[in-house]
């Protein structure tokens, strides 16, 4: 079994794969003080409730939070005795290297998006992924990461606008029943929800001016199929695309007579 760990910054995603499907998914908060005794008691309780035998023979992580990389290494090496691949860290193979500027460190959740849609979608392709910030990663024909667009993330803007304006409450991301609010609460509403789908219709529009061939656009995040009910935003949404891109990033380096 190989245990695929997503460590964003603000959840850390567990999930095991048997080589053919996901036995189970499991999250938890992102705290880098976490141990790695800790992250093993969390995880061996909800495997046992789900009643799923732990026999993990491999792990790849791939984390935009360096701090608790180490931690995750010794769970690995700990528990499960293996040392896993880290994306974004040299021994670690790429299906194919990003084109970007010398020196340009390419966040490891991009490149897993890259490699996860690529191979269910083929190239020139906009992913677009709803986390803590809404990421727009280029994927080229040939599968290749080739630059994006990083904007701020939905619940971010909601909660710097709930505690830069003393006023205005905090709300949940919802497709208001119409543009025009009647109330604070709607009005924020419909500023985050018809904002953001103009956000990414537009941006992805000008992408697609620059690129200058046809492109299909992959939604991914929790909020991606809400905010594809506001108008025809994305071809395709893939729910789990990240944990699929882990996988196809170690088939790669066992191919390769890496692990």
């Amino acid at each position: 079994m190989l245990l695929c760990i997503d460590c964003g910054n603000t959840n850390t995603v567990f999930s095991v794969w048997d080589g053919e499907r996901f036995l189970c998914t499991l999250r938890t908060a992102t705290e880098h003080q976490r141990t790695a005794d800790q992250y093993f008691v969390w995880f061996s309780t909800l495997m046992a409730h789900r009643k799923i035998d732990i026999d993990i023979s491999e792990c790849i992580i791939s984390s935009t939070v360096p701090r608790v990389v180490f931690n995750l290494r010794v769970l690995c090496d700990r528990y499960f005795n293996t040392r896993p691949l880290v994306v974004g860290k040299p021994e670690c193979l790429l299906p194919m290297p990003p084109r970007v500027d010398q020196g340009t460190q390419v966040g490891p959740d991009r490149l897993v998006n890259t490699a996860g849609a690529f191979d269910r979608h083929g190239g020139d392709l906009i992913v677009v992924d709803f986390g803590t910030a809404t990421t727009f990663d280029v994927v080229a024909h040939d599968g290749a990461y080739v630059g994006g667009v990083i904007a701020p993330g939905v619940n971010l803007s909601l909660e710097a606008l709930h505690h830069a304006a003393a006023a205005l409450p905090h709300v949940d991301v919802t497709k208001p029943q119409q543009v025009i609010g009647t109330n604070t609460v709607a009005c924020m509403q419909s500023g985050v929800f018809w904002g953001y789908v103009g956000l990414v219709r537009g941006i992805c529009d000008r992408i697609r001016g620059e690129y200058e061939k046809p492109m299909r656009i992959i939604g991914t995040g929790g909020l991606a199929s809400l905010f594809s009910q506001g108008d025809v935003l994305f071809d395709g949404i893939e729910d789990d695309l990240t944990m699929h891109g882990l996988t196809v990033i170690h088939r790669h380096n066992r191919d390769q007579g890496i692990t």
